[in-house]
């Protein structure tokens, strides 16, 4: 899932890692749902980040192990130099399995 808004192509906040981990598990919640599946259903994500800074990594984990809750999938939390989209510094890539 990426970093618009449900998919706008317009980036959501190109500064803050935090809103827009917010805007890709918004996105997620909405493209699991239109699939028949909730976040209870992802058995795995990695999380990416572009930052060499490690406190924005743990800021977009921590948005995206908030809207998880008590749901712990196994992750793995990434810091990479670019992302794909101009602006674009949270990408979160989730498999669900359903029943």
């Amino acid at each position: 899932m990426n970093y618009t808004a449900h998919g706008s192509g317009h980036v959501v906040d190109e500064t803050g890692e935090e809103s827009q981990a917010e805007q890709v598990m918004s996105n997620l919640s909405v493209a699991l749902e239109a699939s028949g599946a909730r976040l209870e259903d992802v058995v795995k994500t990695t999380v990416y980040v572009a930052s060499h800074d490690r406190a924005d990594l743990v800021a977009a984990w921590d948005v995206v192990r908030k809207h998880f809750g008590r749901h712990d999938a196994p992750s793995t939390l990434v810091g990479v130099t670019m992302l794909g989209y101009e602006g674009q510094l949270v990408e979160v890539e989730a498999t669900a399995a359903l029943p």
